[in-house]
């Protein structure tokens, strides 16, 4: 069955977007930061749906300042490098880190579900962190299709990539 040329388009214009560094950096941040810190805030076994709900509000809250520091890093290097962007300018690199809360969104659902008892609470830290891992991999993916190299080889560093969110995710969980 033919796909509509404007269906093509669409689907190219989506993958050059998601190609972009600030997504892909800010997809791979989010989905390692939300992964993180859910195994962060859940490691003593607290799960009741009240908890929750605290969780969802502090990923959230977690995940918008990580964008706004980045964003303050990013004002502050190009300041070094002496452009001068003004406040328009300043704005819109805040507003590029917006793929960091993207990513931390759909493990915020997940919690404001269990919160609300649209699910079970107990163990959606498991179901978050293996979505964020297959996103871990769709990232990698992404930016090797990106890269002009064949499946084969976008599915390995995929792979790779997904492994490589594994041990991050586990070490930070360690830490915290």
């Amino acid at each position: 069955m033919p796909v509509h040329p404007s269906l093509r388009h669409c689907v190219r214009g989506l993958r050059r977007a998601a190609a972009q560094p600030n997504v892909l950096f800010g997809g791979v941040y989010g989905a390692v930061l939300a992964s993180s810190l859910v195994a962060a805030l859940t490691q003593y076994g607290d799960t009741d749906r009240a908890e929750r709900l605290n969780d969802a509000k502090w990923l959230l809250i977690t995940a918008a300042a990580s964008a706004l520091a980045h964003g303050y890093a990013h004002i502050i290097a190009r300041r070094g490098d002496g452009s001068r962007p003004g406040v328009r300018g300043a704005l819109r690199v805040l507003l590029d880190e917006w793929p960091v809360l993207a990513a931390a969104l759909p493990t915020a659902v997940m919690l404001l579900g269990a919160g609300w008892g649209w699910w079970q609470s107990a163990g959606i830290e498991y179901v978050a962190f293996g979505f964020n891992i297959a996103l871990l991999f769709a990232w990698g993916l992404t930016a090797t299709r990106a890269a002009g190299r064949s499946w084969g080889s976008a599915l390995t560093i995929g792979c790779a990539d997904a492994l490589l969110g594994v041990i991050v995710v586990v070490a930070n969980a360690l830490i915290k």
